[in-house]
């Protein structure tokens, strides 16, 4: 009988564990359809999720729910906008639950949400995003109390990890961001009274009108809150806060009304310690405070009493006091004394704008040094006004003496201000500057800041500002920054709206040094990317060097006079000019300088506007050493092939424009423009030019060193990376050598230089030939020889066309040959004719008939002159053997022409 009930029994238990494994099997797709029905049917928006996962073990003896991927996404008039996002959310119910009909309400026990992002926003129109609630007359829903009733809470506990919170107001500027926050609660909610006991624990950033005040404080909520399901009333019962390290007690509660909610709430420090102040602060700039020495009270009172309603908020008064206390750091050497401070914050009539904050007394000592401020803050949430006066002088290398400030700040110098202020954000907002008043002086002497940000630490050796109403003085800026030295005076007119509504400030100075280094404000190279190297077409890099930009808010005009400024490797002396920064753009205008010897002067702009900086410049340069600026200018080592071997003075124009790269040099890939020179005196070093060496070497006529290049002209032009130079003529002694071609920056060459060479400088052959010829104007022949030029800078190629010149001047020694026997057989012709007719006259026509004719016969009989028979091909076989002669032995190389 025993076994019969074990066996019943075993048998029952494996059908129940059948049935609890395969209900899921069967159920997970409703009970995905239903809490998605039941949640569509009831919102204005659209919910889903990945996948429902049921499961009737995990949390025996109740059904246990996991949602994956959920999502909360809006509908106008926040279209698309995600309302709620979490990565799992986990709920209990009884197993009964699962069997409810669409219609019926579920009750959930337990609830976890982990990995959740809640975005509530209100629009300028006051519309919510979170007011997703279907109106009752809508067919989804019959009514209000269908509506809200699908689910009922009746947990046990609840958590909420590692979740954000962001609420953003669009209409007052505010938001209050609540991230990394943890958030638990326990306690049966199914109660019409009970206890919930929660712990919290967050990051709360808070701004309002682009000011930020609080930055990833933290806070902690340990509370026990009372809850009256009846009255809808929770009560604060024991709870403890910490924001930051500063502790505060809570008491009241908060009774949620059908038009509105009641708040009595009241607040305060629990011991008066001064250490209540430090815990303020945030921890990355008080450190630990726990070994900090401290005298004296800070105390914080404070309560919210009254209705939340559309138009109104709670009454307030927050109090913050401390009298003559002081602290030291147990690792510094100072300390800050006489610590007072008396502060209020206010709403005395729950109308929002009308909140409104005293600074009666803020004041402290070290040392010697004492700082005053004073200031009453009107309509803090609507046309906020101020009215301060700070005053004081402060040693700033006693702040790091006296409070741990970051290592890299190491400040240094004295700080001496007496200002007052008074203006409303109205005013500022509608640019009426004028209604605001501003009155004082400040100044610092020797300041020196340091960063790693900055490639020099800087010193202000003195800096002094008045502030007048509409205008802001500096009366003096004196200091340094590695080898730079700066002295600047001027006048700012837009302060105010650069600080309050992004407005360029504008402004003219005077800046003098004596030495300006643009390295010194270039920032060193940071880690290399993995494609080092730049982008051509923009001008771009990618070595991990920052890139320069001009601030986009500057709008200022600068009278700048330097007796050195020094740009990469150039030093440019006694540099007058203007410049004018504005829209990203610097402007330089009449800019004098001495360089290279000579004057330059340059006009021109820079812009950091586009994805690529730009440049647009014209110089004129007068009576420069070629030398030196060949070689210090590495745009004319690309620009001319005989860049390193010329020597003498240059007068130029150039008209150049192209892209930047990050750090500020030209990007020569880009550049395009023109130039205009003239070269002075000039001499070649045939030792540094391989162009010259090469041409030498291939004619032997030419010498290369007697070359006239003074006064030459020439213009070139330069776009796409290829510099094409207009046609010009050089001169050696009576040679005219026709230069023409092109080059690439990459420093290939394609010229031709065509030499119209006169047959005298070909040789001891064509010397002889000439003679032989017995006529001067053979020695006024030119033949044209071209010479090919190819190859690089360092390596040129020269390739000539001799042959052919030559073949061209035997052609013509030839036919000069040919005219010339052609007149001597005319001229002989004539004297036989001559003598016929000069016989005597007595003799018949007959006779005379018969002299002729034989005169013509002895021209033209067998036995024929000799200078018309033997003579002619005896001079072309000459002629051709002559020919032969000069193209060998001018491509041997002969060293010197032997005929001058």
């Amino acid at each position: 009988m025993k076994k019969k009930a074990l066996k019943i029994t075993g048998i029952t238990l494996l059908v129940l564990l059948a049935i609890i494994i395969a209900v899921p099997l069967f159920l997970q797709g409703k009970i995905e359809e239903m809490i998605k029905t039941k949640v569509n049917n009831s919102i204005n928006a659209t919910f889903d999720f990945e996948d429902a996962d049921l499961s009737l073990l995990k949390s025996f003896p109740y059904a246990n729910v996991e949602l994956t991927n959920l999502s909360l996404v809006n509908k106008a008039p926040f279209e698309g906008d995600t309302l709620f996002a979490s990565s799992e959310i986990e709920l209990s119910m009884s197993i009964k639950e699962l069997f409810k009909s669409a219609d019926e309400p579920i009750v959930i026990k337990t609830l976890n949400i982990d990995k959740a992002k809640l975005h509530i926003k209100a629009d300028a129109e006051g519309n919510a995003n979170y007011d997703i609630a279907k109106e009752s007359n809508e067919p989804a829903s019959t009514s209000s109390e269908e509506s809200s009733s699908n689910f009922t809470l009746n947990m046990d506990s609840y958590a909420i990890t590692n979740s954000n919170i962001t609420y953003e107001d669009l209409a007052s500027g505010m938001k209050l961001d609540i991230s990394e926050m943890n958030h638990s609660g326990t306690g049966d909610l199914s109660l019409e009274k009970s206890e919930l006991k929660t712990l919290t624990d967050a990051l709360v950033s808070f701004e309002m009108d682009s000011t930020q005040y609080l930055n990833r404080n933290k806070i902690n909520l340990d509370a026990l809150i009372g809850i009256d399901l009846t009255e809808n009333k929770y009560t604060f019962l024991e709870n403890k806060a910490l924001v930051n390290q500063l502790p505060l007690v809570f008491d009241g509660f908060v009774k949620v009304n059908e038009d509105n909610q009641e708040v009595d709430i009241t607040f305060k420090t629990p011991s008066s310690d001064f250490k209540n102040f430090l815990a303020v602060i945030p921890e990355a700039y008080a450190a630990n405070i726990e070994n900090v020495q401290t005298t004296g009270n800070f105390e914080v009172n404070g309560e919210f009493k009254g209705i939340v309603d559309d138009e109104h908020i709670p009454t307030f008064k927050i109090a913050i006091n401390s009298e003559n206390a002081s602290f030291k750091y147990p690792d510094l050497p100072k300390s800050v004394r006489n610590v007072y401070i008396d502060t209020e914050i206010n709403n005395e009539t729950g109308i929002t704008e009308d909140t409104y904050v005293n600074i009666n007394r803020l004041s402290f000592l070290i040392d010697e040094d004492k700082f005053n401020l004073n200031a009453k803050i009107r309509e803090l949430m609507g046309n906020t006004k101020v009215n301060a006066h700070m005053d004081g002088r402060i040693n700033l290398a006693n702040i790091s003496q006296a409070y741990p400030m970051p290592e890299n700040y190491n400040l240094k110098g004295i700080l001496n201000a007496d200002v007052t202020t008074a203006f409303d954000m109205a005013s500022l907002e509608k640019k009426q500057y004028q209604n605001t008043k501003t009155n004082g002086k400040a100044s610092v002497s020797g300041f020196e800041y340091a960063s790693e940000e900055l490639k020099n630490p800087v010193v202000i050796n003195t800096a002094a500002v008045t502030f007048n109403p509409n205008t802001v003085t500096l009366d003096a800026f004196q200091g340094k920054t590695g080898s730079t030295d700066f002295d600047a005076k001027g006048t700012l007119t837009n302060l105010l709206g650069f600080m309050f509504n992004d407005e360029d400030i504008e402004g003219n100075f005077t800046l003098s040094s004596n030495q300006l280094a643009l390295n010194d404000f270039m920032v060193e190279e940071t880690e290399e990317s993995e494609n080092e190297g730049s982008d051509q077409e923009t001008g771009s890099t990618t070595s991990g060097e920052e890139r320069i930009k001009i601030p986009s808010f500057l709008d200022c005009t600068i009278d700048a006079s330097a007796n050195t400024v020094v740009y990469d490797n150039l030093n440019l002396k006694n540099v007058k000019g203007t410049l004018v920064i504005k829209d990203e753009t610097a402007t330089v205008k009449n800019l004098t300088s001495n360089l290279f010897g000579g004057t330059l002067g340059l006009n021109g702009s820079v812009s950091t506007k586009q994805e690529a900086s730009t440049f647009d410049i014209n110089l004129g340069m007068n009576n420069f050493n070629i030398g030196e600026s060949f070689a210090g200018l590495e745009l004319f080592k690309v620009l001319t092939p005989l860049a390193t071997a010329i020597q003498g003075k240059l007068n130029s124009d150039i008209k150049i424009s192209g892209n930047l790269k990050d750090d500020f040099t030209p990007n020569l890939a880009t550049i395009s423009g023109n130039l205009l020179a003239e070269l002075l005196n000039p001499t070649v070093d045939t030792e540094k030019a391989p162009l010259v060496s090469a041409l030498d070497s291939k004619l032997s006529f030419l010498n290369t060193k007697e070359i006239n290049l003074d006064g030459l002209k020439t213009a070139l032009t330069f776009d796409n990376g290829t510099v094409k130079v207009k046609p010009f003529t050089l001169n050696y002694k009576d040679i005219a050598i026709n230069v023409d071609g092109s080059h690439s920056f990459d420093k290939q060459l394609n010229y031709s230089a065509t030499l119209n060479v006169p047959a005298k400088y070909l040789g001891t052959e064509v010397t002889k030939l000439i003679s032989q010829l017995n006529d001067d104007s053979v020695g006024e022949v030119t033949i044209p020889v071209t010479a090919n030029i190819g190859g690089n800078f360092t390596n040129p190629s020269v390739n000539t066309d001799l042959t052919s010149g030559v073949k061209t001047l035997t052609s013509k020694l030839v036919e000069m040959q040919k005219q010339k026997l052609v007149n001597q057989g005319k001229d002989k012709v004539k004297d036989l004719l001559s003598d016929a007719f000069k016989k005597d006259g007595s003799d018949t026509t007959t006779t005379k008939s018969d002299g002729v004719k034989e005169a013509i016969g002895n021209i033209l009989g067998a036995k024929k002159d000799t200078a018309t028979t033997d003579s002619v091909p005896k001079k072309e076989d000459e002629v051709k053997e002559a020919a032969k002669s000069i193209l060998g032995g001018l491509l041997k190389k002969k060293k010197k022409d032997t005929v001058n």
